[in-house]
């Protein structure tokens, strides 16, 4: 029998549709496998070609004096980076000057690897990159709030698909994550404790949507998640901020991202996914009640009428067989190609 589920974050409702279930492999992406060049001539993100996008922010580089990852501002920027973000009210009408900044974080020189692929030391390297750009960021007093962000393939709404994230930086903290932050206010005010740690400790304890568990992380198939195989990777120590993760977690999330992506890559065929890093405004930076986490979002089905008309999304895969269905894949060889 079909089963609604609410998401206790958002408060928003999700349909299981038992009745139409698909069994997790049946999600599996069902295109002709495309390899990809390692280096392509006309791409702005390969090596040599860093002339064709816009002058460098920020470069790790590798031992041998090459560099691993890049910063550079995006060519196409949905923000201007100059002036202050003026406000300007008429009646009923409200805009605000669209200052802010908007990064494009390129992941690596290889233009045919994807974070799946990589070893887990140059994954860190990439979250590395993103703590060090929020952290910078965040001292702007024009930016209001920070969405790291990674598009993975068409459908996820990439335009280049050379391995590369983004981060943009707003004057102004959405209406969605407002209601995110008043619900685990809420929760806060009336039991004391953050919703999120709250949560943690129930998977944990229960054990049917936990897929992978480290010392510092915890990637889980939400109770209520709205698409099949939507994951949480959320830090075991109570953080708001992203910013403020420590060098030994972030060697941990490396090693727990990594893995997750290359169970979607191998058990689902690489499909196109988003995954995005929810973390609290720097003005709740250290709030008791928030809690910063990653979210993965394999684009496995597409948002119909009923979805747009209701809010309310339809899920045909139980979390709890699509987290039976990961434990079972095998990624090791894998993670021997990568190294």
């Amino acid at each position: 029998m079909p089963e609604l589920r609410q998401n206790r974050f958002t408060k928003e409702w999700v349909i299981m549709a038992t009745e139409r279930a698909k069994r997790p492999e049946e999600m599996r992406v069902k295109r002709e496998a495309r390899p990809l060049s390692h280096y392509v001539e006309t791409c702005p993100f390969c090596p040599g070609n860093e002339h064709l996008a816009p002058p460098e922010i920020l470069r790790f580089s590798k031992p041998d004096g090459h560099w691993a990852v890049r910063v550079v501002p995006n060519k196409f920027a949905a923000l201007t980076r100059e002036g202050e973000p003026e406000w300007k009210i008429e009646r009923s009408r409200r805009t605000i000057r669209g200052v802010g900044i908007h990064d494009v974080i390129v992941e690596t020189p290889d233009h045919a690897l994807t974070i799946a692929l990589l070893p887990p030391e140059r994954v860190q390297t990439i979250l590395e990159c993103y703590r060090q750009r929020f952290r910078a960021v965040s001292q702007d007093p024009r930016v209001a709030h920070i969405t790291i962000f990674k598009n993975h393939g068409v459908a996820a709404g990439t335009s280049l698909e050379h391995p590369h994230s983004q981060m943009i930086a707003t004057p102004v903290i959405s209406s969605q994550v407002r209601q995110r932050l008043y619900e685990a206010l809420r929760h806060f005010d009336e039991f004391g404790e953050c919703m999120f740690c709250e949560m943690i400790e129930e998977e944990l304890a229960e054990n049917k949507r936990v897929v992978l568990a480290s010392e510092y992380f915890v990637a889980i198939e939400p109770f209520a998640s709205a698409t099949p195989f939507a994951t949480g990777i959320y830090p075991r120590r109570h953080m708001a901020s992203f910013g403020d993760v420590s060098d030994a977690e972030l060697s941990d999330l490396a090693r727990i991202l990594r893995t997750m992506l290359a169970m979607l890559y191998v058990g689902l065929d690489n499909p196109d996914f988003n995954y995005v890093i929810r973390t609290a405004p720097a003005e709740v930076a250290g709030a008791k009640y928030y809690h910063w986490y990653l979210s993965i979002i394999p684009r496995l089905t597409r948002v119909a009428g009923f979805e747009l008309g209701s809010g309310m999304f339809i899920n045909t895969v139980l979390p709890e067989q699509a987290t039976a269905f990961l434990r079972g894949i095998d990624v090791e060889p894998l993670a021997s190609a990568a190294d």
